[in-house]
């Protein structure tokens, strides 16, 4: 426990997660910059871990399992991906499709494209209520296939 009042852990955790899209998506980083994403997801997913109820727990591993295949880490991502699967299995909808994409896309770093094919045809196949939520794992899905090619 850091000692932090549960609203702070909420910010931090929320803040440090939305922080990393700016640099996930750009193009090339640096270094530090790299080290960076892989500090500041485990950060985010640290005060998910104080406050966050199984499903914050959840994204936060697949956050980490992305930053990860970004950076071209094959085993690290699969790992925090087979975590995000285990935490959002009782969740179902958007964040089970999203954790069976983080195994595909580790799945294709690794050079596994029988097993990224097998996840990706597992996250389709989980019903996703909200289409926004669909569109946003069709399109993760779609960048895995690109691996692929």
């Amino acid at each position: 426990m850091t000692g932090l009042p549960a609203a702070e852990e909420r910010r931090l955790a929320i803040d440090l997660y939305n922080g990393l899209w700016p640099l996930l998506e750009r193009p090339s980083r640096t270094a530090d910059e790299d080290a960076a994403l892989v500090h500041q997801a485990h950060a985010s997913l640290y005060h998910w871990s104080q406050v966050g109820e199984r499903v914050n727990r959840a994204r936060g591993e697949w956050m980490c399992s992305r930053v990860y295949a970004v950076l071209g880490r094959a085993e690290p991502a699969l790992w925090h991906a087979r975590r995000a699967v285990e935490l959002a299995e009782p969740a179902g909808d958007w964040d089970l499709a999203i954790a069976y994409e983080a195994v595909a896309r580790a799945r294709a770093v690794a050079g596994d494209a029988a097993g990224a094919r097998d996840w990706i045809a597992r996250a389709r196949a989980v019903p996703v209520a909200d289409d926004d939520d669909r569109a946003v794992v069709e399109k993760d899905l779609r960048a895995v296939e690109e691996l692929l090619r």
